[in-house]
Order: C-alpha cells, then structure tokens, then sequence
C-alpha cells in the first residue's frame, strides 16, 4: 500500500514539474527593435526638415540641430545595445538608489536648476524629469512584486502610492504634462497589479477636486489660461494662441498626400522652433494625413509588441517594467497629438523619436533596451 502511494507521489511530482514553466533566453523582439530604428530614422529627416530654416538663420548653419540630434541617437542605440544585452534581474540591484537619487535630483534642480521658459527643468545638461520616468518604473515594479499582497488592503495601497506621488509632486511644480505622464506611468502598474479596483474610484475624487483646486490658485493662474486659449485660441491670436492656430494651420494645410517633404509654409518663421514639441504638425503639413497615419500606426506597432512582451515575461517584476515603458511612450504620444490637434489644453511634451532633445531620446531608447532584454526571456513548457 505504501510502495503505491509512494509511486503515485512520484508521478504527481513529475507531472508538476512538467508542466512548470521554463524560463529560456532566446533572440529579442525584431519588430520592436525595427520598428524603433523606423522611428529615430523618421524623426531625423523631419528634425532636419522642420529646423533647417529656424537653424540657418539663428546658427548660420543648416544641418546645426541634425548633427546633434544624429549624435544623440548614436547615443541612444548604444545605451539601447548596453541594456538589451545586461540582465534586466539586475536592474533590482540598483532600483532603489536609482530611485532615491532622481528625487535628490529632482530637488536640486528647483533649487539650482537652469530656467527655460519660465520653469527650471534642466541640471547639469539634462532634464531630471527624463530619469524620474525611468527610476519609478524600476522601482514601483519592485516594490509591487515585493508587496503585492499588501495591495489587497487599501492601506497597502496608500503605501504603494506614497512612492509615487513625491516624484510627481516634485516634477508638477516646474513641469505639469511630465508629472502627469509619471502619475499614469505608476497608476497603470498598480491598477494592473491590484486586486482591487474600487480603490482608484476613491481616490479619483479627491485628486480631480485637488487638481482643480490648485488651478485656480493664483500662482497656477497661467494654466488656466491655457485652458481659455484651448477653448478659443482667437481671443489672443498674436500672444497665447499664436502656437496653436498655427499649428492647426500647418494640420489643415497638409491634406491627404501633404505639401511634400520640405515643403512646409508654417516652419519658415510662423512657427516658432517647429523642430520641438509642435513637430507633429510639421509631419501632417508635409506629408499630410497618410504620413501621420503611418507614424501613428508605427507607435501602434510599438505599443503592441511592448503589451505582447509584457504578456509573456517571465515575472511579475519584468511585466511590470514592460507595462510601465509601454505607457510612458504611448501617453505621450497621445498627449503630444492631442495637443496638436487641439483635443486637450496646451502644453508642453515631445513626441518619443521624433522631437528634438537628447535626454528624451535617450532615455526613451534606453527604455526599449530593456524591454528588448526582457523580450529575450519567455516561459515555455518544457517538452
């Protein structure tokens, strides 16, 4: 009788172990990786051909801002090589520190930091705000896969997003639009962890009513005014609104096929550094409706292949990277289309590949490296 259950044991046992998941490194997403080298490559040519006459005439050089966005994203790739071939398990080493020093960082730069139009983004030659996308992706996927249990009271929650709003506190008082992307970026991951979804019902109402609250503040009163310029940019059609009428000028003037690579009316002085943030409408007068189609439709691929990484990682810590990176690029994308095609207010965010900026573009293609890295892991059953 024992010698039987004994061998039924063992059956069982094996069986178990059969049907456990292995994880195996095999070749990284190809799409991805394509699809990414589509984009920088896109945005280089639209880099050049939005900024060639603002360049010539203020730098007295045509290719000024080509040759250094080509420097950065030679930077890019290597640091997107760098981390596609580094263990994303180790990144667990090093989510804390990473963490504690962007908000050290983060401080620093609203005391000593660089103005730019009006707000102190920039310390030591890039935007701490770049690297706070990252460290909190890291470290919230740490500390959910840690905790994940605690999510399940609502004060384990409030603990997880205590992590989460030092950062976008301290990004929102110089730069509102990237302490929205952080709070989205965090929110996605806990709300895709969390066994509880009423709790982001609860705490939906008090950060509209705090949002709004802070709006009508007087120190704040320029976003409101954003707000007005958004409804109707013809009350101030040479101050405030300038920017957006234009650009929905740029938008309307492409039609289905465009202008034509180069051909862009509103870049030659009416739209003020079109090479930035407002780029998108640069693509949509140039190659009109069918070239945005096929922008978008790359992010589309993109944002695909990331959910599909995500999906098939070998964990919850890497899944939740995945799903972080994913929604820092895709709700900016939206956000800079948005803004452009005068859906939502004004304000400023670059559109991931495609706008001028090397801490943007370099920490974005460091992002995919990791996901690239996690896309090289699977589980599969061992056969």
């Amino acid at each position: 009788m024992s010698s039987t259950v004994y061998q039924n044991r063992n059956k069982v046992l094996k069986k178990v172990k059969k049907e456990k998941p292995k994880i195996i490194r095999t070749q990284c997403d190809f799409t991805t990786l394509f699809t990414v080298g589509l984009l920088v490559l896109f945005g280089l040519v639209m880099i050049f051909s939005s900024s060639y006459y603002y360049a010539l005439n203020h730098f007295n050089n045509m290719y000024y801002f080509l040759k250094k966005q080509a420097l950065w994203s030679l930077i890019g790739f290597g640091a997107m090589i760098f981390m596609m071939n580094y263990d994303y398990r180790n990144i667990k080493i090093w989510a804390v520190p990473t963490y504690l020093i962007s908000q050290v960082l983060l401080i620093l730069v609203l005391i000593i930091g660089k103005a730019t139009n009006g707000s102190k983004r920039w310390l030591f030659g890039f935007q701490p705000s770049e690297l706070a996308k990252l460290t909190v992706i890291f470290f919230m996927a740490l500390l959910i896969s840690y905790n994940r249990n605690k999510l399940k009271t609502f004060k384990g929650f409030l603990f997880h997003l205590i992590f989460l709003i030092i950062p976008v506190f301290l990004i929102a008082l110089q730069n509102l639009s990237t302490a929205i992307v952080v709070l989205f970026i965090g929110i996605s991951m806990l709300f895709i962890a969390s066994p509880k979804i009423w709790y982001f019902f609860v705490l939906a109402f008090p950060v509209i009513a705090g949002g709004a609250a802070a709006v009508m503040l007087p120190q704040f009163a320029y976003r409101l005014d954003r707000f007005k310029i958004w409804r109707d940019p013809w009350i101030d059609p040479i101050g405030k609104g300038y920017q957006l009428i234009q650009s929905l000028y740029a938008v309307g003037s492409g039609g289905l096929f465009g202008l034509g690579l180069g051909e862009s009316r509103q870049k030659l002085g009416f739209i003020p550094e079109a090479h930035n943030d407002i780029i998108f409408a640069i693509v949509c007068e140039e190659l009109g409706l069918i070239g945005a189609i096929v922008l978008l439709s790359l992010f589309l691929i993109l944002i695909w292949r990331g959910i599909k990484i995500a999906m098939n990682a070998p964990d919850l810590f890497s899944s939740l990277i995945a799903c972080g990176i994913v929604c820092m690029i895709g709700i900016q994308v939206l956000i800079n289309v948005a803004v452009i095609t005068k859906t939502i207010p004004t304000t400023g965010m670059p559109l991931p590949f495609i706008s001028y900026g090397g801490s943007s573009l370099v920490f974005t293609m460091t992002a995919i490296g990791i996901l690239l890295n996690i896309s090289r892991y699977s589980k599969v059953k061992k056969i």
